[in-house]
Parts: structure tokens; C-alpha cells; sequence
């Protein structure tokens, strides 16, 4: 086999690519959206405690068993769980792609609108942006060019490995914390023209009566949870070509503290520019994600102090930001399921090229099909908005095997330490050897900046099952209440299409595990970054290797592939 492993060149490239994973559009357009209907700076105090009691935990998880595995989603359940569960690695997958699906089809949006901030499309008195919105969204040929134009840069990004996307990463990152930067000083100069500063302190004002609305709660643990890609793989896949030596609990707070600091600046900017222009500036700011985004902020930021030059650096630098937390988002996404086809023995720039092919195939309907008009006129893409209703709150389940495994390996190792008579069997008995497990196995190796102490083990084992069914509970709940024919299968908003796509994706993927556990597995081991998984039910597993090498059983093959290689390099 070709290939050899990868890994990134330190520790600045994984938290920039971390970070890069973690930043999308929902830090810029979503989280404003929620403050703004969750009273303001009262919604900030659930959604940064669940940082600290969902979000990190999660991602120190990640760390963990990336790092560990060297493998992607599959592998790495296929690894800690066993063979039997590597189809809850490829459901990790899928919800990622899938979603990757329509999602370049969004970051398409945010770069045509970096194109008519730079062009001056969006400024001048007979602009109208519904129209400039309604156009766009129903010009076919436009969307798919920038659908494209997303996928291709995305392509080029990964196409050479792990410190390719580290350059482009750091790169991406380092300018749209720049470019945030430059729009939050241009919204608090409009936010202190008429000297109230209203919109910041609309931003960092609570509310103290608001906080006993369990409504505000939920929302900040749902914003916490999507914002950050606790739980969905990404971490898992760039933990892959961490080196060996290198932290992950340092890395996993930096992670999430930078997504949040994110988040504030983008919030800060929209809310200050929002309150300094708009008679309603909740009616605004609330209006929705597509209206805030490319209807309401190109008006809001056309008055910019300065002028035509301050609108035009305010529309430009807002856009792009907003453009590049897309891009890397997408990077993440796409890697995710490349790393996988890489793990199972597929040639690198083929499974690039494959992955970003149908992500552009099966994201077409999205940009093309059922685009309607809602009552106010205002062009709604309604087959995107399906396919996030279906796969969105699927990526909870990604998290919960996450912590299934991590139960799964402490139960297992206290179970075999009390047949060998080394620890005592009950409750006490797994409460001092099995809960603490994982933990000091996976995340207190040596390499960890900080220490983590039990309260990891009371979040993963109490807290999360806990706020998994507080969300997957209210999400249904809220959909059985408020949705009409809620249970109609073609009601495109009800819950019927979510259950039977799930229950159709979850089913085949099990009924196809047997095959992924007959295939080898590739583990991308840097030199000198060789960890022990013995301990581990891929540990016994004849067909895991390392990249490079053939299973014994699969020698034939190898001799095969090296034997064609070669009558290629000699024609």
C-alpha cells in the first residue's frame, strides 16, 4: 500500500483545524438569533454552563478516542466497541455528509453575498434585498455555481492530507477573527451614536426572573451542543493525526472557549448594528436565520458609519467571515467522511474526489428543488429546510454512542478485574473501578495539560444521559404540540418522515456491519506516535493494522496492488 500516515505539524494546526470544525454559520447567524429570543444576556448563562457540562466533556471524549484509535468514526468504534458497533461510527459518518449535503449549498449563499459586499450589490437607495434574496434563491444556475464553487475550494483544501488542512485552517481562522474583529468596531461605533449602546447592553444584561423559563435552558443547551461538533466526529477525525505526546484536555477547552469568543464577537456585532438602525430591532433579530442573515443585515449595514466606504467594508468583511466559518466547516465535514474510505484502505485522492462528487450530487436538491414563497414574499428553500429537520437531531445519537462506548469500556474492565479476583464486585465495586475508567485510561495519560477529576465521570454517566433525553424529549415533544397532522408521513415538518428515514438508515447500517468488520483496517500511526489497544476489542482483531501494511490475510492483495503499481510506473 502506498499511502503512509499523516499528522499535523504541532499543536497550532490541530486547535486551528479543531476550531475551524467547531466555527460555522450557526456561531454568526444562529447565536444572535437566540439571544435575541431568549431575552438577551440571560440566555449567555445556560448556554456557557452547558459549554462546561455537555460541550467540553464531549469533546475531551473525542480527543481521547481519536487519538487513541488513529482511525476515523468507524474505525474507532470498531476499535473501543468491537466489530459489532462500527456501524455506529458509520452513522457518525452519514449524519455528517448528509448534512454536508446542504450545507454547501448555505455556504454557496454566504459566498454570493461576499460577492455582492465586494461588488456593491447590496448598498444603494433602490436596493431592495428581498429581491436581491428571491432572485438569487430562485436562479437556479447561480446556486449550483456557488454550491460548486464551495465544494471545489473544499477539494483543494484536504486534496494533500493533514497539513494541508492545517495551513488552510490556520489561515481561514486567523482572518475571520480579523474580519469579526473589524465589523464588531464598526457595529459599537454605530451602537454609541446616539450614546445608548443599547444593543450591547441588551447583549450582557440578565435577567435574573428569566432564568426559571426551562425554555431558556433548552435552547442554551441546544445552541451549545450544535455550535461547538461536540459529538459529531470531527474531533474524532482531526484527533487522528495528532501527535503523540500531544494534550487533549488543554485542547478540548481551548476548542470550546474559542468557539463561544466567537460566537460573542458575531453577536455583539449583529445585535450593536441591529439596535443602533432598527425600530424593532427583536422583530429583527428574530425574524429567522435566512431573514436576519441576507435580508435584515444588508440593510442594517448599508448605514455603517462612513458611508458608502463604510458600508461597503462592513457588507464585505461581515460576509467573508461568515464565508470562511462555512468553508472550514465544510473542510471538517468532508475530511470526516474521506478519513474513513482512507481507514479502509481507499487511495486518498480518490476518496476526496468521491466524497466531494456526491456531496455536490446529493446536495443539488437542495438547491434546486421547492424553493417557495412565504406569506411576507420572501423566498424560503423548503427542501433544505426538510433535509435539516430529518438529519439535524440526528447528530445527538452520534454523541450518545460516544458515551455508550465509554460505558461500555469501564463495565468491561471491571467485569474482568472481578473474575480475576483483583476488584470487588456491586455498586462500590464499579463506582471505583469501572466509572473511573476511561478517564484514566484514555484522557490522564501524561500528556494532559490539565488534570481531569471525577466530575468527568458524573457528566458522562449522569449528566449526559440526562440532557440527551432533555432534548430529544422537548425536540418531539415541541412537534407534537405545535404541528399540525404531526404524524401524517408526508407532512414534511412532522415527525413521522424524521422516524422512518432514521429507522430506514439505522437498520441497513447494522444489517451492513458484517461487512465493514470483514474489511482490514488502517490505522494512520505517525512515526513514533504508536499506541497500545490491546487492551481494546480491536486489540485482538487480525485485521486491524497500521497504514502501509496488509493483514496477513489480505497478503495477496497487497502483492497484487505493489505488482500493478509497478507495471504503471514502468509504462
Amino acid at each position: 500500500m502506498s499511502q503512509t500516515s499523516d499528522e499535523f505539524s504541532g499543536r497550532m494546526g490541530l486547535i486551528f483545524a479543531a476550531i475551524g470544525a467547531a466555527i460555522g454559520t450557526g456561531n454568526i447567524w444562529r447565536f444572535p438569533r437566540m439571544v435575541g429570543a431568549n431575552d438577551g444576556g440571560t440566555f449567555l448563562i445556560p448556554w456557557l454552563f452547558f459549554l462546561f457540562v455537555w460541550s467540553i466533556p464531549l469533546v475531551i471524549a473525542e480527543f481521547a478516542l481519536g487519538k487513541r484509535s488513529r482511525t476515523g468514526t468507524i474505525g474507532t468504534f470498531r476499535i473501543f466497541a468491537g466489530k459489532g458497533y462500527a456501524w455506529m461510527g458509520l452513522w457518525t459518518a452519514w449524519i455528517s455528509t448528509a448534512i454536508g449535503f446542504y450545507y454547501a449549498v448555505v455556504a454557496g449563499w454566504c459566498l454570493k453575498y461576499f460577492q455582492l459586499g465586494i461588488t456593491n450589490g447590496l448598498v444603494g437607495e433602490n436596493v431592495d434585498t428581498q429581491l436581491v434574496w428571491n432572485e438569487f434563491l430562485q436562479s437556479a444556475g447561480s446556486v449550483v455555481f456557488f454550491q460548486f464553487l464551495v465544494i471545489a475550494i473544499t477539494l483543494l483544501a484536504i486534496w494533500k492530507g493533514a497539513k494541508a488542512i492545517e495551513k488552510v485552517n490556520v489561515i481561514l481562522m486567523v482572518s475571520l477573527f480579523v474580519l469579526l474583529f473589524m465589523s464588531l468596531g464598526l457595529s459599537l461605533y454605530m451602537d454609541m451614536a446616539d450614546g445608548t449602546l443599547d444593543g450591547f447592553l441588551f447583549m450582557f444584561t440578565v435577567n435574573w426572573s428569566s432564568l426559571s423559563d426551562p425554555a431558556i435552558w433548552i435552547n442554551g443547551l441546544s445552541q451549545s451542543a450544535w455550535s461547538c461538533s461536540a459529538g459529531m466526529g470531527m474531533v474524532i477525525t482531526y484527533s487522528v493525526y495528532m501527535r503523540k505526546d500531544e494534550d487533549t484536555t488543554l485542547n478540548a477547552f481551548t476548542m470550546g472557549l474559542a468557539n463561544n469568543s466567537i460566537s460573542i464577537i458575531a453577536g455583539l456585532t449583529v445585535l450593536s448594528a441591529i439596535f443602533a438602525v432598527s425600530a424593532n430591532p427583536l422583530d429583527t433579530v428574530t425574524g429567522g436565520s435566512s431573514a436576519i442573515t441576507f435580508l435584515a443585515l444588508p440593510e442594517v449595514f448599508a448605514q455603517a458609519p462612513g458611508g458608502g466606504v463604510g458600508a461597503w467594508v462592513m457588507m464585505t468583511g461581515f460576509f467573508l467571515a461568515l464565508s470562511f466559518a462555512a468553508i472550514t466547516s465544510m473542510i471538517s465535514t468532508v475530511e470526516l467522511c474521506v478519513r474513513n474510505f482512507v481507514d479502509h484502505g481507499y487511495e486518498r485522492e480518490k476518496s476526496v474526489l468521491l466524497t466531494s462528487v456526491a456531496i455536490f450530487i446529493f446536495g443539488l436538491p437542495s438547491a434546486l428543488l421547492w424553493i417557495t414563497i412565504a406569506d411576507d414574499g420572501t423566498a424560503f428553500p423548503q427542501f433544505l429546510e426538510v433535509q435539516d429537520h430529518i438529519w439535524g437531531y440526528g447528530l445527538m445519537f452520534s454523541g450518545l454512542f460516544i458515551a455508550f462506548t465509554i460505558w461500555k469500556y469501564g463495565y468491561q474492565k471491571w467485569r474482568a478485574q472481578v473474575d480475576a479476583g483483583e476488584a470487588p464486585g456491586g455498586l462500590s465495586g464499579y463506582l471505583g473501578v469501572g466509572v473511573p475508567a476511561f478517564r484514566d485510561d484514555f484522557i490522564n495519560t501524561g500528556d494532559n495539560d490539565i488534570w481531569i477529576g471525577r466530575w468527568w465521570d458524573i457528566l458522562m454517566y449522569l449528566a449526559f444521559p440526562f440532557l440527551f433525553s432533555v432534548l430529544i424529549l422537548s425536540y418531539f415533544g415541541d412537534m407534537i404540540a405545535n404541528t399540525p397532522n404531526v404524524w401524517d408521513p408526508t407532512n414534511p415538518s412532522g415527525i413521522t418522515i424524521i422516524l422512518l428515514f432514521w429507522g430506514i438508515v439505522a437498520i441497513g447500517f447494522i444489517a451492513f456491519n458484517s461487512k465493514l468488520a470483514e474489511r482490514p483496517l488502517f490505522r494512520n500511526i505517525p512515526e513514533g506516535a504508536d499506541v497500545d489497544i490491546s487492551m481494546l476489542p480491536g486489540g485482538s482483531d487480525d485485521l486491524v493494522t497500521e497504514l502501509g501494511n496488509y493483514p496477513a490475510a489480505w497478503e495477496h492483495l497487497r502483492d497484487k496492488l505493489e505488482s500493478a503499481e509497478a507495471e504503471v510506473a514502468d509504462s
